[in-house]
């Protein structure tokens, strides 16, 4: 399965603990075209942080239910592990992502 940026894949999203795990969506945010896939978290909790984006065009994107992808919390995980891809995120959106991410790595760089 070939997983282009913005697409949305069902996968075991591993918690911080490092040991628990759910199976969830979430999106493909970089794929080198190695084994691994940089993913952020989707879930149907409302914003909590600025780091958070909503999905208008949620059901375009495969999703069942209103949903936010957690930029801030996301993983490197093998291509292997993906269950199924659900969609692909509208250019809209997608657009939002980035300028979510865009806004992630700014205050990444003002934390130094």
């Amino acid at each position: 399965m070939s997983l282009a940026k913005s697409a949305v894949v069902l996968i075991s999203f591993p918690f911080t603990d490092g040991v628990s795990a759910k199976r969830r969506p979430a999106l493909v945010m970089f794929n080198n075209g190695d084994n691994d896939l940089l993913l952020a978290r989707i879930t149907t909790q409302a914003n909590r942080t600025p780091y958070d984006c909503e999905l208008r065009d949620w059901r375009a994107a495969g999703l069942k239910a209103a949903s936010f992808v957690r930029l801030h919390k996301m993983a490197t995980l093998e291509q292997r592990l993906v269950e199924g891809q659900l969609g692909v995120l509208t250019a809209a959106d997608w657009q939002d992502v980035l300028r979510v991410w865009e806004d992630l790595c700014r205050a990444i760089q003002s934390s130094r």
